[in-house]
Parts: structure tokens; sequence; C-alpha cells
């Protein structure tokens, strides 16, 4: 295989460890404030949101959407170019991961701000998903240039 040819093969590899960064940080972000947040609950002896939980683990599905792809890139090598395979991989992780890494740090601020006032899960919610959107719809449509 020359080196050409295996651009296409880095590029499915790149799809899904780029993801999978970008959910490890957006995890960790979240994950840390949701930490901080339950001390300050357990401080002032308030009772601990469990949820925030949800909050912390949100940025994980992104790692999903570039095993997809990743997938997806695998079985299209024989029908796609490996520098148009690289590029797809390569650009599409990297949104996907950037998705994950700031959708953690939205999680984080709402891990705040649900532990201060007890309200407004639904609203922070809302703020993930559209940032969660923003990584299906990267996977969805490289997958559309690869079907």
């Amino acid at each position: 295989m020359s080196a050409v040819e295996s651009l296409g093969e880095i590029g499915q590899v790149l799809a899904l460890s780029i993801s999978a960064l970008g959910s490890a940080y957006g995890a960790s972000a979240a994950g840390m404030s949701a930490l901080g947040a339950w001390k300050k609950c357990f401080l002032s002896n308030k009772p601990a949101p469990f949820i925030l939980v949800a909050f912390a683990g949100a940025p994980l599905s992104q790692t999903i959407y570039g095993m997809i792809l990743m997938n997806a890139l695998a079985g299209a090598s024989a029908r796609i170019s490996p520098v148009k395979g690289f590029f797809i991989g390569l650009l599409g992780g990297t949104a996907i991961g950037i998705s994950a890494w700031l959708q953690g740090k939205a999680g984080a601020l709402a891990c705040d701000c649900l532990a201060d006032t007890e309200k407004g899960f639904g609203n922070y919610i809302m703020i993930l998903g559209i940032l969660e959107t923003v990584a299906l719809f990267v996977m969805v449509f490289l997958m559309t240039i690869v079907k």
C-alpha cells in the first residue's frame, strides 16, 4: 500500500480519535464543574442534584458519531479517493470533537447554574442539544458524501 492509499485509513482513524478527544475534553470540563457544584451543595447543606451527571455525560455521544463516520469511511474506501477520505475524517472528526468540547463547557456552566438555583434544567439541556445537533449535522452531511 502506498503512502497516498494509506491516507484514507488515516482519515478513518482521525474521524474517531479526534471526536473522542473532544468528548474527553467536554466530559472532563462538565464533570469537574459537577464535582464543584456538588461540593457547594454539600457545604451549604443543600441536596446535591444527581441530574448533573446528564450534563457531564452529554459530550460522550460525539464519540459514537465519530465511530459511525469512521465506519462509513471504511465502507466507502473503494468508492472514494484516499485523499478525500483523509480530509473527510480529519475535518469531520475535528468538527464533531469541537462540538463535544464546547458542549462540555456549556454543560459546566449548566452544572453551576442548576446547583445554585435548582431551576432551569430544561433550558440548560436545550442548549446542550443545540450543540449536539452540530455534531449530528456534520456526521450526516459528510455521510451523504461517502455513500
